[in-house]
């Protein structure tokens, strides 16, 4: 075989026209991000992130973040909150979060197993966090008997779909910066809550007080890409020492950049997220017209939470996939992904009818 030999004995094993909500990750890889890592490739690049791709991701994020933000690219949502709450921590240090939190309930232990960092859940209504469920653990700082709280940690969109806005995430960056608490905010869908607001991500980020970001790009159509934005350099350092520690380092990080630089190029993330907002708003409008079904947190970004019978949703998910959400209680998860159609909504839609109907 030579080098300009293309062919592949790769079989596709799996039905493309296959659709389901059960998230955003079961969608492919844009078109727009494969092309890139097509042309990042060929002939060599430094590795380990002295590339001219990482370079210029950095340039981007500075663009959009505004100041001297700097970026690290790891490979997952997990790596990226582990090695930022690694950067605001000390040994000693603890992270309030909701107990929803991404950080909490789906990270198989990770913050705390591979960063150590003891976690402070609050309950809330919404996924959200206020100063006021911040203080039922902001406490105990000089206990020794206590894990130090040292960072407030919050998501947007949350893992409830709801939205914090700028003012509410100002409030909270005041009230940790006022505990001598830093402000991290996990982007997992960093993307669907940019185009949600319609305000640029700077202003309930860097101008809300925010000092890290987990930045993702795998749910708006990227293929293993996400990035640690630091905003407040000058609470973090070593963070490189941190992402290889944590076996978050690419040797080959062109591959990782260059699909963040493919999709903020031309808004191209904003583009995306902004679609599958829209079509859960559909799924959410059609829902609302079936007798049976309740809608159970307010439908802001791509994510569409229900309580309906349980064996309607068991019959549903062997014709759709999704996930129970609380299956004691019957609440369920629906997600809408870049590449939802309206067809597929419909799909589901009709689909849902015919269950609750038997």
């Amino acid at each position: 075989m030579t080098l300009s030999d293309t062919s592949s004995a790769a079989v596709r094993r799996h039905d493309p026209e296959v659709r389901g909500f059960a998230s955003d990750n079961y969608a492919g890889v844009h078109p727009q991000v494969l092309a890139a890592l097509a042309h990042a490739n060929g002939g060599h690049q430094t590795a380990y992130g002295d590339d001219a791709y990482t370079a210029h991701l950095g340039d981007l994020m500075r663009e959009l973040f505004g100041g001297s933000v700097e970026t690290y690219p790891v490979f997952n949502g997990t790596g990226a909150n582990v090695v930022a709450l690694q950067a605001l921590t000390d040994r000693w240090g603890a992270v309030i979060c909701a107990e929803t939190a991404h950080v909490n309930v789906d990270e198989g232990g990770a913050p705390e197993r591979v960063g150590s960092i003891k976690l402070h859940t609050v309950p809330t209504p919404d996924g959200k966090l206020t100063p006021e469920l911040v203080d039922r653990q902001a406490f105990g700082f000089d206990d020794e008997h206590r894990a130090m709280p040292q960072v407030v940690s919050i998501t947007q969109s949350t893992e409830l779909g709801t939205l914090y806005t700028p003012d509410e995430i100002r409030a909270l960056a005041d009230h940790a910066h006022g505990l001598g608490m830093s402000l991290h905010l996990d982007g997992a869908r960093i993307a669907n809550a940019t185009a949600a607001l319609g305000t640029p991500v700077r202003e309930f980020t860097t101008d809300a007080g925010v000092d890290l970001v987990s930045f993702g790009g795998t749910k708006t159509g990227a293929l293993a890409a996400e990035a640690v934005v630091v905003l407040a350099p000058e609470k973090v350092r070593h963070l490189k020492h941190l992402r290889k520690l944590s076996m978050q380092l690419a040797s080959k990080m062109r591959f990782v950049s260059v699909q963040l630089e493919a999709l903020l190029a031309d808004g191209l993330w904003l583009e995306l997220a902004g679609h599958a907002n829209t079509m859960a708003q559909r799924l959410a409008a059609g829902v609302r017209e079936v007798d049976g079904v309740e809608i159970l947190y307010p439908v802001q970004a791509n994510a569409v939470f229900a309580r309906l019978p349980h064996d309607v949703s068991t019959r549903l998910m062997e014709r759709y996939r999704f996930y129970f959400w609380d299956e004691a209680s019957g609440h369920v998860r629906w997600m809408c992904a870049f590449d939802t159609t309206e067809a597929d909504v419909d799909g589901f839609l009709a689909a849902l009818r015919e269950e609750i109907a038997r």
